[in-house]
């Protein structure tokens, strides 16, 4: 069985940076990663995308962009400033495929979550 530290730098992630903000306590980063799912963030951007609220969609966008930095979780990270920077400046972008990016990402973060709390 990989260690909760094996699994988190497969993600992707920086296991010493994220654990030292999290006072190196895998049981509280977990505790908090929870959290990221009870977030509405990701349905709000979806939500303004679709309705065309570029304003929303940038506050949505920035909030996750926050959170999975904040959280360790680089690819998501990554996938959200793809989207947060054309919001930003108001150039054209694909928003379908950056969400979509972004959507992918997440469940990662789901199936990680997962294998962090041993049920994977």
């Amino acid at each position: 069985m990989e260690t909760f530290q094996e699994l988190f730098e497969a993600y992707g992630a920086d296991y010493r940076e994220t654990m030292r903000r999290f006072m190196n306590k895998e049981a509280m980063y977990i505790r908090f990663l929870d959290m990221l799912f009870q977030d509405t963030s990701l349905e709000k951007l979806g939500r303004a995308l679709d309705s065309g609220d570029m304003t929303g969609a940038f506050e949505a966008a920035h909030t996750l962009k926050g959170v999975s930095a904040n959280l360790g979780l680089t690819p998501l990270y990554e996938a959200v400033c793809a989207i947060v920077e054309p919001l930003r400046f108001g150039t054209p972008f694909d928003a379908e495929q950056l969400y979509q990016k972004i959507q992918s990402e997440f469940k990662r973060v789901d199936l990680l979550r997962s294998s962090l709390k041993g049920e994977g």
